[in-house]
């Protein structure tokens, strides 16, 4: 039995010739670079990852047989909103198509033009490190809620929404009033 840091180990090139499919479940914990990039609440379980990896080799008229892996992701994330600074769930569910290719030139270059991915084939590939960069490429860059759960708070020197306060003076106002001889706040 694997233990959660385990490699999955996948020989790419007879899986894809095989059209075989895998399916399984790990715990959050398990993916410890995702876990690492979690802000759970306290005392909370990290959500397992669900996937799915299926194998397909192509035939291509005059040529070597395209070799495919379609990964299916499902997970929920923890992660810190920027604009509350609350902790909240992210769901994540994708697929990605993964093209594999004989070597890194071959894959660099076709990954340059065209709009799939495309990957180096090695005898081995790990499927959990795969599964783990792919969650970690879907996080959003800044998370945030649709609509947060409380109010946000109000700095010193700000009016809250609805307060009558004067307009704050657009920042090179100060410049212009010190350009024009009228001194800081458009005093004389």
């Amino acid at each position: 039995m694997k233990r959660p840091h385990d490699p999955l180990r996948l020989d790419v090139a007879a899986f894809a010739a095989e059209g075989a499919q895998l399916a399984d479940r790990w715990p959050g914990v398990g993916l410890q670079r995702l876990a690492d990039s979690q802000t759970p609440p306290q005392d909370l379980v990290l959500p397992e990852v669900a996937w799915s990896v299926h194998g397909e080799r192509l035939p291509v008229a005059g040529g070597e047989p395209e070799l495919w892996l379609t990964l299916a992701v499902q997970a929920s994330v923890w992660l810190t909103c920027q604009r509350c600074l609350q902790p909240f769930r992210v769901p994540l569910a994708f697929e990605r198509r993964l093209r594999f290719v004989r070597g890194e030139a071959e894959a660099e270059a076709l990954d340059a033009e065209s709009e799939e991915d495309v990957l180096a084939l090695s005898r081995w590939l790990d499927l959990r490190e795969l599964v783990e960069d792919e969650l970690l490429l879907a996080l959003p860059l800044v998370p945030r809620h649709e609509v947060c759960p409380e109010p946000l708070p109000v700095s010193a020197g700000e009016a809250a929404p609805g307060d009558d306060a004067p307009e704050p003076l657009h920042p090179f106002a100060a410049l212009q009033a010190l350009k024009a001889g009228r001194g800081p706040a458009g005093k004389a």
